[in-house]
Parts: structure tokens; sequence; C-alpha cells
């Protein structure tokens, strides 16, 4: 396998979710993604079942691609920068997950795997989801993105006029695989006036 067409996606707690199975659904289609390390924290576990009904292993049923990994075993080689993968993706990423990367805590495979993106001057995506932000959170995008992180706020498009909920989410899955170097067309692309 080729080790660039490995991704990780993480799931963290807050808010946002069906962003992530739309994320994880683009990848599960995307021909050069060969394999996706799925993760997820407890709280991150809960409110994909609130907000989508599914529970983490199911998503991970979803293909062959998908290997889910326990946020606990922090021995997973892609805990350390010897292996290899194209990026990381936290979708969403919860204002106490931004902060334990923006401060350099490596105290769950998430954050530890985060922070071996940025060591390792890989992509890292975080998708940030709170409102409002309070200087503190501020700080931390900052802090991020000083160190070579994304910082892309759950902050959908509404210019193609989506008709549901998984439109909207998908449009941002698009934009979110740009960020990963996986360009696709896309018909919902900002076309400009006519």
């Amino acid at each position: 396998m080729d080790t660039k067409s490995r991704i990780l996606l993480a799931i963290t707690g807050a808010s946002g979710t069906p962003f992530a199975k739309a994320l994880l659904n683009r990848l599960i289609i995307e021909p050069a993604v060969e394999q996706i390390i799925l993760l997820s924290s407890p709280v991150g576990r809960k409110c994909l079942k609130n907000e989508t009904g599914h529970l983490i292993e199911e998503l991970a049923c979803a293909s062959g691609k998908i290997h889910l990994l326990s946020e606990n075993d922090l021995e997973a080689d892609i805990s350390s920068g010897s292996s290899l993968h194209r990026g990381m993706a936290i979708v969403p990423c919860s204002a106490g997950t931004l902060g334990r990367i923006a401060s350099g805590t490596s105290d769950s495979l998430i954050t530890r795997a985060a922070d071996v993106c940025l060591k390792e001057r890989r992509p890292l995506i975080l998708c940030v989801r709170e409102t409002p932000l309070n200087r503190i959170h501020i700080e931390n995008m900052l802090r991020a993105h000083d160190s070579g992180a994304t910082i892309m706020p759950l902050a959908p498009a509404f210019y193609h006029n989506p008709n549901t909920i998984e439109e909207l989410c998908d449009t941002f899955a698009v934009r979110t695989l740009d960020q990963l170097g996986f360009f696709q067309e896309d018909h919902r692309r900002w076309r400009g006036s006519k």
C-alpha cells in the first residue's frame, strides 16, 4: 500500500458529526485512498449516535478501507512519526481537543496523532466546532495554525442552495478533501456570475 494513500479521520466531542460522516463517505469512494484510520473520543461517539443514529462501529463496517482504532491505543503505529500517512482531519474538533493539540498535550491517540502530523509537517485539518469563541479558543486556533495546522471551522457554504443537510455536509467534505490534496470536480463549487 502506498502510505500516501492512508488518511486519519478523528471524531471528537462536539456537535457536527454529520460532517464527519460526509467526509468518511467521500474518502470511501476516493480511488486514491486505500486506507482510512478512524478514531473517536468517547463524547464523539455519543455525539455521532445522537446526531446521525450511527455507532462508530457501524461506520467502520461501511467499507473494507476503514480501520477503527481505540483512542486509548497509544502504541498504535500512527503515534509514531515513522508511520507514514497523507494527513489527518479532526471533524468535528472540539474546543478541548483544539486546546490539547495547541498545548502539545498528547493524552490520547487522537491528540498524539495530531502532534505527529505537526512535527512531521503533514496536513492536519482541524474542523473546529464552537460558538461563540472566547479568547482562549482564538489563541489556541492561532497556536495550532502557527504550528502548521489548517483551521477549518465547520462553516458550510449556502451558495449552491442545498436541499438537504446531507448535501450541505457533503459540500464541506469536498472542501476538506481539497485541504488533504484530493481535488474533486464538483458541481457545487463556486462558479461566479454567469
